[in-house]
């Protein structure tokens, strides 16, 4: 079969749908060397030079008409399945005959549209039923993204599979020497609690930093590290920093790979994920992969992807935040069960199995 796939989201400076694209599409070509793969661009992506049986297509036009110049050579190329993991606007634009299988990472947009990008929340309620209704099959990225999507568009269940998301190779627990070495070159602050993610409504920085502030007078040895870069409606963030006079205290260090992240984890006190909703959440599994004990919201998908291997806290709740913050830096018995837990709870998600359940449903596919 030929098989086209649009990767753009996985080149660049990826957040949570480019690290699925990237490495669900890594992880099937290492699987399948037999079906043909076309890999659609707008710029050459790295990380997929290895695999003689899948080629990059760079297609030009921006906004709608890079989607029409693809689908138009994805009509030319005579694709028996399209894979569309981020996109829903090619799926409706290709004929039936070529069979579409549309991923979807959450519904914000359509559940908390005001913690979202308005463009993106007028893009998905124009564009996201018909694409569902038009899709061959469906992969939902966790249970609940699976559920919300039949209480929402009451599609057949039969269609919809659900693939996890998955922490990368790179995240695990790293020994003494070479984090005292990242520590010094980095003039990290000895004490830090770790938040990960785009600074933009829907991840609850706001009450995040309310919640830090709660503390500070108590452990002022201790310091706040936020890693993501400004999304949309990020100045609130900045502004609560500054309400607080805790401008020393909380570093915002923009997007860091995923080399300097691997570290950050291993030295922090906690990752506090405060998200008020995740499609998937893959901060809190690279935590726990990384040794790393989580405090995580108790909405969405976020209780199915850490389990007990978490304080579990109310967003809306700056207290309950501090409370589990405090937790984490007294009672040294819980830090160790939470890291013990973490590890464990890690180990249950992986791309090589998710992308392993991809292939059987591309296996399972008609080939006309």
């Amino acid at each position: 079969m030929k098989i086209a796939i649009d990767i753009r989201s996985a080149g660049g400076e990826k957040a949570g749908k480019g690290w699925f694209t990237f490495n669900i599409v890594r992880n099937l070509l290492k699987i399948d060397r037999q079906n043909e793969y076309i890999l659609y661009c707008s710029d050459f992506v790295a990380g997929f030079e290895e695999f003689k049986n899948a080629k990059q297509k760079r297609i030009s036009g921006k906004g709608v008409f890079w989607h029409i110049n693809a689908a138009i050579d994805i009509y030319k190329e005579k694709i028996n399945i399209f894979f569309a993991p981020t996109s829903f606007i090619i799926p409706i634009l290709l004929p039936k005959s070529i069979k579409s299988i549309v991923v979807v990472h959450d519904l914000v947009a359509f559940l908390f549209p005001k913690t979202h990008n308005k463009k993106a929340v007028f893009i998905e309620k124009l564009l996201l039923k018909t694409a569902l209704k038009k899709a061959y099959k469906v992969v939902a990225v966790s249970k609940n993204t699976k559920k919300d999507i039949l209480e929402k568009f009451g599609i057949d269940e039969r269609k919809i599979k659900v693939i996890n998301c998955a922490a990368g190779e790179i995240y695990g627990k790293i020994e003494g020497e070479i984090l005292k070495e990242f520590a010094a070159k980095t003039n990290l602050p000895e004490k830090f609690f770790l938040c990960v993610g785009t600074i933009e409504p829907r991840k609850n920085y706001v009450n995040l930093i309310k919640a830090f502030a709660l503390i500070h007078e108590r452990f002022p040895e201790f310091y706040l590290i936020i890693v993501g870069k400004n999304g949309w409606d990020y100045e609130p963030v900045y502004e609560e920093i500054r309400k607080n006079y805790l401008q020393k205290y909380v570093h915002i260090l923009g997007y860091l790979s995923d080399k300097s992240l691997v570290n950050l984890y291993n030295l922090a006190e906690a990752l506090v994920f405060p998200s008020f909703y995740e499609g998937f959440g893959i901060p809190p599994l690279e935590a726990m992969k990384s040794n790393c004990p989580v405090i995580s919201s108790c909405t969405s998908s976020l209780p199915e992807v850490v389990d007990d291997a978490a304080i579990l806290v109310d967003p809306e709740s700056p207290s309950q935040i501090a409370e589990a913050m405090v937790k984490i830096i007294i009672d040294q018995g819980l830090k160790n069960s939470l890291k013990e837990k973490g590890i464990i709870q890690s180990e249950k998600f992986s791309w090589e199995a998710s992308a392993g359940k991809l292939y059987e449903m591309i296996h399972e596919m008609p080939k006309k």
